[in-house]
């Protein structure tokens, strides 16, 4: 009795897998929505839209981008969560809602690193401190002196509460002795309109959200978080140069499935995003924007998130940032 119903549980547990199985070796049948929770035209979009093309061509279908803004990453990220784990449906997300919200979020609708299954690390870059023209700054010291006589009255911006841009902040006020007023946004596209338009005079972000700009000449760039120029920019110093030695801040951006995603789909769609990097237009694309490249295993993603939720969950408790 007790072999047949073992034989019976098997029976089921092989009708169950079977199907999963089947659809992984038949992926992509139809095309794959790329969720970015975050308005369109910041560095997370810019990004998903040029990995996205360049993956709806290697699978032979298209990925569409799906922008789900708000509550700092959480509103699209939880809607990639609670999506069937098939492989049709991933997200585009950056180190501020993966790494950074289950500090700053006293209660989070979904846990990064249980429900989320990590695909690639994409790409990584440093922030840039960016000012609209009529802040009388042309450097990062002429900006402290300029925020120090307008204590409390100098905004500045990020991707959104609790971002790496808005910590990034954080760090400069206390490293600085200054004081500045954060102005959360659902994105850095939205931050860099107010900016623009002088509601903000300062903002943190990557160098994909402003590049436009800067050639422009409608913003002013300062000062890059990176240990090096960035050949995208060559011309804008580091913080390192500009006397604050050891203020090195880098994002990464990543894409992730729901948890329980086949790994076949996973390990296929990492495979796939290891390719799309070493294209060589796309590091030339990459390099323009300020961008490097990571790539890696979806192994080594994983153990860079569970590093980077660590560290920064002291500076969030030093910081005493919190967010309902």
């Amino acid at each position: 009795m007790a072999i047949t119903c073992l034989v019976s549980r098997l029976g089921m547990l092989l009708m169950a897998v079977l199907p999963l199985a089947a659809a992984a070796q038949n992926y992509p049948s139809r095309p794959v929505r790329m969720v970015v929770p975050f308005a369109a035209g910041g560095t997370t979009d810019v990004l998903a839209r040029l990995v996205g093309q360049k993956l709806s061509d290697t699978l032979g279908q298209q990925v569409v981008i799906d922008n789900r803004p708000g509550a700092s990453g959480n509103i699209g990220t939880e809607m990639a969560v609670k999506s069937p784990a098939d492989g049709y449906t991933i997200v585009m997300a950056f180190d501020g809602t993966i790494a950074i919200n289950p500090a700053t979020y006293r209660k989070l609708p979904f846990d990064p690193q249980k429900d989320l299954a990590p695909i690639a690390n994409v790409a990584q870059l440093p922030l840039l401190m960016v000012v609209h023209p009529d802040v009388p700054a042309k450097n990062l010291a002429e900006f402290i002196a300029y925020a120090k006589a307008n204590a409390g009255r100098v905004n500045y911006s990020s991707a959104g509460p609790g971002s790496t841009g808005h910590l990034t902040g954080e760090l400069l006020k206390a490293r600085a002795g200054i004081d500045l007023t954060h102005i959360a946004y659902k994105g850095g596209g939205q931050a860099v309109q107010d900016l623009l338009g002088g509601q903000i005079q300062m903002l943190l972000t990557g160098l994909p959200t402003v590049e436009g700009h800067l050639k422009g000449g409608k913003l002013r760039a300062l000062a890059f978080t990176s240990a090096r120029r960035v050949p995208g920019a060559p011309e804008v110093p580091t913080f390192n140069e500009s006397g604050y030695p050891g203020f090195v801040v880098a994002s990464w951006y990543g894409l992730f499935a729901p948890a329980g995603t086949p790994l076949e789909i996973v390990r296929r769609l990492n495979a796939d995003i290891n390719r799309i990097l070493q294209a060589a237009d796309v590091r030339e694309r990459l390099a323009t924007l300020g961008v490097e490249g990571t790539g890696g295993t979806t192994e080594q993603f994983a153990e860079t998130i569970k590093a980077d939720t660590a560290r920064w969950a002291k500076v969030v408790n030093d910081s005493g940032i919190r967010i309902e």
